[in-house]
């Protein structure tokens, strides 16, 4: 786990947020701790796999799960739904458009040849402009479709998770059932591309980015 386990310690306001980034299950997804140091409170986005690895991180940095949210519903991203959940009582979120494939995980990972538990049902389903509210770590909840049709992206200060929708020098696929191409692109321009330029984007799968980096350098984007 140290070696695919990235810890970052960024100042916000009198408290510190941790960023704990983990590839999880045989796709390497991202999965993203995101903990407040004060309270020790701490959201889970996309708990792709590999449960035992992500609740020892938790135990690691002391931290208490509240919230277990999916940026989508894609089974590389949140196979672990169940078991986190069981083990923590965590309260489950995504957006509604996309909630309906949580209940077909095992059918969609036996496509690609992958074995995968399908997730209870959501507790919350998080819908653009809501806020999740973890220790001092408030999130902002952007609708970003294109991947899928309820893809959304969490933004906090100057750090934005964004699942599949986009990636160092790239965008996420869109010939899956439910993809396009063309709100993809709407949703990076008009949601994501109006934030600062120096907001740290965390992407599903890759190294992190910036939006400025994003905006100037992503050959699918078209800004100079």
């Amino acid at each position: 786990m140290g070696q695919t386990t990235q810890r970052f310690s960024t100042e916000k306001g009198n408290f510190i947020m941790i960023i704990r980034a983990m590839p999880v299950g045989p796709l390497q997804a991202n999965c993203y701790i995101v903990g407040c140091e004060e309270t020790r409170h701490a959201a889970v986005i996309d708990p792709g796999g590999d449960v035992d690895q992500i609740l020892l991180a938790l135990a690691k940095d002391r931290l208490t799960l509240k919230a277990i949210i999916n940026t989508h519903g894609h089974f590389d991203h949140v196979s672990a739904n169940k078991a986190l959940k069981k083990a923590t009582g965590a309260e489950l979120m995504i957006h509604p458009q996309d909630a309906p494939m949580l209940a077909q995980l095992s059918g969609a990972a036996a496509m690609w040849g992958m074995r995968s538990e399908d997730s209870p049902e959501p507790d919350r389903l998080l819908e653009d402009g809501d806020t999740v509210t973890v220790g001092h770590i408030v999130f902002k909840v952007l609708h970003t479709p294109g991947h899928t049709p309820g893809g959304i992206s969490l933004y906090t200060d100057n750090a934005v998770f964004v699942g599949d929708t986009l990636f160092a020098g790239s965008i996420g696929r869109t010939d899956f059932p439910g993809g396009d191409f063309d709100t993809l692109i709407r949703s990076i321009h008009t949601k994501l591309f109006t934030l600062p330029d120096d907001v740290a984007v965390y992407a599903g799968h890759m190294e992190a980015t910036t939006i400025g980096r994003e905006k100037r350098y992503n050959p699918f984007c078209g800004i100079r």
